[in-house]
């Protein structure tokens, strides 16, 4: 019993602090996954920026829920690696990954920056001096890396988009 009057208080008090769900409707019943079906993101010209807008446009702009574009996002990216340990016995390396994007969110309207940042992912990965093998490696970190970025952009607009609808 006391567990049911717990969790009724609990209820009651989030309706008085103002509490509202990340993906609720918002008042114009858009609702943020609307919102962030209306971003375009451009293009880039690396591979890691292919894979981190590609990650976007599958969590973003599903092919049935894409929307007039409002906005357009403009990504960044910087990939960068350093040597964590070399052994030269075992002949193996470890590779630190490092992918760096900053993004700009534009309101195609009036060509204004609306919301801007910068997020980072940092992997590694090992080098066995197998080159199939190596190769393989490394793309996995970068495909990680880009997931990790593009998951982290993702819930950066999402909240920008709520604080957004929520004026």
């Amino acid at each position: 019993m006391k567990k049911v009057i717990y969790c009724l208080v609990v209820l009651l008090s989030l309706t008085g602090c103002g509490y509202k769900p990340l993906y609720s409707s918002g008042s114009d019943g858009r609702g943020v996954v609307a919102s962030l079906s209306s971003i375009a993101i451009q293009e880039t010209h690396s591979r890691a920026g292919q894979l981190v807008r590609n990650s976007l446009l599958s969590s973003m702009r599903p092919a049935s829920a894409a929307g007039d574009d409002l906005y357009k996002l403009i990504l960044h990216p910087e990939l960068a690696q350093s040597t964590l340990i070399d052994r030269s016995t075992p002949g193996i390396k470890r590779i630190r990954l490092r992918l760096t994007v900053t993004y700009q969110l534009i309101e195609t309207a009036s060509g204004a920056e609306v919301n801007s940042g910068k997020t980072f992912s940092a992997v590694s990965y090992d080098i066995v001096r197998e080159p199939v093998a190596d190769l393989q490696a490394e793309a996995n970190a970068t495909s990680r890396a880009a997931k990790e970025v593009a998951s982290d952009i993702h819930t950066r607009l999402a909240a920008f988009m709520a604080g957004r609808e929520n004026r």
